[in-house]
């Protein structure tokens, strides 16, 4: 090769490394351009949030989320805009944005907050059990996700405390039914009704009322043994309940329970109480 032919060619060299070189200087600029506009984008929505602005907030958040989604901003930026709306009562659109997270994002060390905050946006999203049971039901499951996937968490621990109150909910639906139809004498009806608190919420503060009219059904429609069977349950287990008593009641008709008896044991309660001072 010739002198000259060398000469051009280490200078064709010199000027696609120049380029290559160029290439990555402008991505790198890019990259920080990039991430400045995210972080602007993300502090304007936290800036917002703050003064109640939560459309504006959830705009930023989404932009920084767009801006830069390889990041770790992007599935924070989710999180914020889910929990602003969440903050002003907007379940649906904080559902939506959490629900992009987890699918998204499945392995994020947040996972356990998202989960939580959806159960909390169907459990807040309640307003009357007696007419809706869909948000009750919604939240038990998300709830049931918390526990099962992050048993080890807070939130887990919550969840437990939230399903108790559901459940309460749940079996108060029950009960109000089961209520309607003793009154208009469907007997079939009513039995159905107390069987699922009995069999699904026998932890709640109804079971023992559901046992007692099973009870009082049951006797009334000639199937003493079956009454029988769940005034033993019901004994059982709690003796000492006023529902009980009333079983006992239904069997022993001259039995008269002595609500005067423990008002007079309360004033003998009072009496010593006030002779300390």
């Amino acid at each position: 090769m010739s002198n000259l032919k060398k000469l051009v060619f280490l200078f064709i060299f010199f000027l696609s490394s120049c380029s290559g070189n160029q290439e990555k200087i402008d991505s790198v600029v890019q990259e920080e351009d990039l991430d400045l506009q995210m972080i602007s984008a993300y502090k304007q929505g936290m800036k917002a949030l703050e003064n109640g602005d939560i459309y504006y907030a959830a705009k930023k958040f989404n932009e920084a989320e767009l801006l830069y989604p390889q990041s770790e901003w992007a599935p924070k930026s989710i999180l914020m805009a889910a929990y602003g709306y969440y903050s002003q009562s907007y379940y649906q659109s904080a559902s939506d944005e959490l629900n992009r997270f987890i699918k998204k994002y499945p392995k994020n060390p947040n996972l356990d907050y998202a989960y939580y905050l959806l159960a909390m946006c169907h459990y807040e999203s309640i307003v009357d059990e007696k007419k809706d049971l869909k948000p009750l039901l919604q939240a038990k499951e998300s709830f049931n996700l918390v526990i099962n996937k992050f048993p080890l968490t807070d939130f887990a621990i919550d969840a437990k405390y939230k399903i108790n109150l559901i459940n309460d909910l749940l079996a108060a639906k029950e009960m109000f039914i089961a209520r309607h139809y003793i009154k208009k004498e469907k007997w079939i009806a009513a039995i159905n009704r107390l069987k699922v608190i009995v069999n699904q919420y026998d932890t709640t503060i109804y079971i023992e009322e559901a046992l007692h009219r099973l009870v009082e059904i049951h006797y009334r429609i000639g199937l003493v043994s079956e009454a029988k069977k769940y005034a033993n349950t019901l004994g059982y287990n709690y003796l000492s309940s006023q529902w009980y008593k009333e079983s006992y009641k239904v069997f022993n008709k001259n039995y008269k329970i002595d609500r005067k008896t423990s008002k007079k044991e309360k004033k003998k309660l009072r009496d010593r109480i006030k002779s300390f001072f």
